[in-house]
């Protein structure tokens, strides 16, 4: 069967790790791969030379950070547990989250562990916290497994689908089309792929929706910090006209345990940071001025007194600017063959610090719906083609990771807006609401077991034993 993955960021790498790792080998050889990507994939490219591009991933806590979340690293850990490791050992461990107003007086503490019941490869049953971690270093780990040859610099152009043949590719080159028995699309928010589940029009009927937010980020020395910021916290300061948010970048080489994600080490000499704030328009990245950008950021925030904010705010650089888009919900992921994952499928929010976890989930489950209906199609009894099974997998994987993606998106959509401009008496109706928020650490510690403790291997099998799949 040939497999083409449109897209080489982080969920087309963990889709192919999946797919090799779960799919049965046909009758007649090994399955053959492809990824597709556009830009440069060589390991040792920078993450600035990576995006220098115009990106849309809103996988991205901007300043080339991101959370992957205990239920994240337990797809990384059931894919290859040294990949977990060598991912935990690139970044630093949290195990709470401090929500703050401007003034750093501590609104609400919540946990950032989780446990997963099934957990394939480990025996120690001890929590997994939140992982924070550059954009750049995960996408690099999981490269690092990628063979050379499997990956293709080319940029599609359009994908077409063929209910009863293969589906075919093209390319902006010029290069003869190629056709595919699947074709995942892991192109992000502004997916080509995408297009061939709505052949109707020749406009996207679902365009990105720019949120009216912009983020700005980068990284810093954190040796003047370390007296104000305990280990094992990810910080996240709310106000009228602003967001701030910081955390340890990674764990001190000498600490023993900085490859586990069960254990909070002694930080580095790191920070990072981002911001988000209210702009009408969407800038471009590629025609802002940084300095100007870095000045209006301590113009914004010169009356803050948080003490790390009133310490990184002199000397801060501002690396990289993201506009805030997402993209509305879609009435269908897949189609003869063709499906979606990651933010081609659903680009949530940064608010729900769930995008590269959820990309991660998705490569997981896909996998193994793919692997359940082909391993029937692959037995000598059956009469379901392999074009019907990946259709039937499809559309089971479609049907079961919706409802989970539509949940968090929801949650983190109402989140977003405390991030938005507003005056003084609504900013303290804000901070009012988290404290008393605060006080109920059960109810709110109810919503992050359903997501970071999420068993997706056990609700695959589940979903297909009561589907008589």
């Amino acid at each position: 069967m040939k497999i083409v993955i449109v897209g080489g960021g982080i969920s087309g790498f963990a889709a192919y790790l999946a797919l090799r790792k779960h799919l049965p080998q046909p009758p007649g050889g090994d399955h053959e791969y492809t990824i597709y990507e556009a830009y440069d994939t060589d390991e040792t490219t920078t993450f600035r030379e990576r995006t220098k591009h115009d990106t849309h991933s809103s996988t991205l806590i901007v300043g080339g950070g991101l959370g992957v979340a205990p239920n994240g690293l337990h797809v990384l850990e059931r894919l290859d547990s040294d990949l977990l490791h060598e991912v935990v050992q690139e970044g630093y461990m949290v195990d709470h989250s401090n929500l703050k107003s401007k003034h750093g007086h501590l609104l609400m503490r919540l946990s950032s562990s989780g446990i997963c019941p099934s957990s394939q490869t480990s025996n120690d049953r001890s929590p997994m916290h939140l992982l924070g971690i550059s954009r750049h270093a995960l996408w690099r780990s999981l490269r690092r497994r990628i063979p050379n040859a499997t990956i293709v610099n080319k940029r599609v152009s359009s994908v077409t689908a063929n209910p009863n043949a293969p589906n075919t590719i093209t390319f902006t080159d010029g290069s003869p089309p190629v056709s595919a028995d699947l074709v995942i699309g892991a192109d992000g928010l502004k997916s080509i792929v995408k297009r061939a589940l709505f052949p109707e029009t020749d406009e996207d009927p679902y365009p990105p929706h720019y949120e009216g937010l912009v983020g700005i980020g980068g990284f810093l020395p954190s040796t003047a910090i370390h007296p104000l910021l305990p280990p094992g916290s990810m910080n996240f300061l709310f106000s009228g006209n602003g967001f701030f948010g910081y955390f340890y970048a990674h764990s001190t080489p000498s600490a023993p345990h900085r490859s586990s994600p069960h254990h909070i080490s002694p930080p580095g000499d790191t920070l990072a940071w981002w911001s988000t704030y209210s702009i009408p328009s969407p800038p471009s990245p590629q025609t802002i001025n940084p300095s100007t950008i870095t000045q209006d950021l301590r113009t914004r925030y010169a009356s803050w007194t948080d003490p790390i904010v009133k310490t990184i705010l002199p000397t801060l650089t501002v690396e990289t600017v993201w506009p805030m888009w997402t993209s509305p919900p879609l009435p269908t992921w897949d189609r003869d063959g063709i499906v979606l994952i990651g933010d081609a499928a659903h680009t949530l929010p940064t608010t729900s610090g769930q995008g590269s976890s959820q990309a991660l989930e998705d490569a997981e489950a896909l996998s193994l719906f793919l692997a359940h209906y082909l391993h029937q199609t692959y037995k000598t009894d059956t009469h379901v083609s392999e074009k019907e099974a990946l259709k039937l997998a499809t559309k089971k994987y479609t049907d079961f990771r919706e409802p989970r993606v539509r949940e968090i998106l929801d949650r983190a959509q109402t989140i977003q807006n405390t991030k938005r401009d507003v005056g003084v008496f609504w900013e303290w109706v804000m901070y009012l609401g988290m404290w008393v928020v605060g006080f109920f650490p059960a109810w709110v510690g109810r919503w992050q077991r359903r997501v970071f403790d999420y068993d997706l291997p056990g609700e695959v099998e589940r979903v297909l034993r009561e589907g008589g799949g």
